[in-house]
């Protein structure tokens, strides 16, 4: 976009509705617009079970809510919510920036009737999606995905973003009014470990012997959060073979919270782990069938263990399970480092 655009962009809205991780990895990008455009307002439009990551942001000025998801299982439900982004249409944004790259995030911002800027046809999945944008943005799919969530950002409003500007990034996740049962499970004494079990898929996530054994080797308060029955058994299998505590389930309010307070996160490749480098905590991430490289970024206190998998982010092997191959000693090793530093 020409740089004169600039003085006529005062209101734009984002749409970037899922998933958790992806969220967080488009949400970095706001602290540098509002350094360069301070009055700039900046909506969002969410999917509404990943909304409370967003809330509390001072870059952010209204969260609007869908749930396209919805759609699947009712599919008149369609109507409602076509109701629902044309009453945000109503804003007149001066720019709908489409974060996500998807046919529907790229219709949502059709919707909202504005100047859409999202990535060109290369640069996603689902091609289909570039066709609905005036302005497109080219950067590789198989990019860092914070990088491309900052590109298809920054360059639609003129704001140059380097890679050292993230790595030096404030905070960007911000809570209120958490459940302050949390604090109940932190200790003074020892240091503070939080282990993020779950994940999207089976094939994300670690084995619970081994979470159990290195819980058993690391001289830490080792916490386990969990978000599904599923991994509540884990959870629960992970406590009875080691001497960690299972928390309540917990709302996104209360994770921000619990992990801003963290001395370190251990987790898969999944919402909660990513939320640790956003709250700038010390985190080990680990992959399998997900490249390392294009999913988060490393810092000295932010880490990531891959399997010995060669992974294809075009094309992710729902069959590689060899996350459960890393060795806890290799994490274990890393934890201590990390726990020292």
């Amino acid at each position: 976009m020409g740089g004169g655009a600039n003085h006529t962009i005062h209101k734009i809205a984002i749409v970037k509705l899922s998933a958790l991780g992806d969220v967080v990895h488009a949400l970095v990008a706001l602290q540098f617009v509002k350094k360069k455009f301070p009055n700039i307002q900046i909506d969002w439009i969410v999917e509404s079970s990943f909304a409370p990551v967003l809330e509390n942001n001072p870059d952010i000025n209204a969260i609007y809510k869908v749930n396209l998801k919805k759609i699947k299982k009712d599919k008149f439900s369609i109507f409602k919510q076509i109701k629902l982004i044309r009453k945000i249409a109503l804003n007149n944004y001066d720019l709908v920036i489409d974060a996500q790259g998807l046919f529907k995030s790229a219709l949502v911002s059709k919707l909202l009737k504005s100047k859409t800027v999202g990535f060109d046809k290369n640069s996603i999945r689902e091609t289909i999606a570039s066709t609905f944008y005036n302005h497109k943005v080219s950067i590789p799919y198989e990019a860092n995905a914070i990088d491309r969530n900052v590109a298809v950002i920054s360059e639609s409003l003129n704001v140059e973003v380097s890679h050292q500007d993230i790595l030096n990034k404030k905070s960007f996740l911000f809570y209120f009014n958490e459940d302050k049962s949390i604090y109940d499970y932190l200790s003074h004494e020892q240091k503070n470990v939080v282990f993020v079990i779950g994940a999207s898929k089976n094939n994300k996530m670690y084995s619970k012997e081994k979470f159990a054994n290195i819980i058993n080797k690391l001289d830490c308060n080792s916490l386990i959060i969990w978000g599904s029955k599923e991994e509540k058994e884990m959870a629960e299998f992970i406590a009875s073979n080691s001497e960690a505590k299972i928390l309540p389930r917990i709302d996104l309010n209360s994770v921000k919270a619990l992990i801003s307070k963290a001395d370190l996160v251990i987790g898969n490749d999944t919402g909660p782990t990513h939320m640790a480098w956003a709250l700038n905590r010390p985190s080990i991430t680990l992959f399998g069938n997900t490249p390392g490289y294009r999913n988060t970024y490393t810092t000295p206190i932010n880490q990531v263990i891959e399997s010995d998998s060669k992974v294809d982010p075009l094309r992710l092997d729902k069959y590689d399970f060899s996350i459960r191959e890393i060795k806890e000693e290799k994490i274990i090793e890393l934890a201590k480092s990390l726990l020292d530093g």
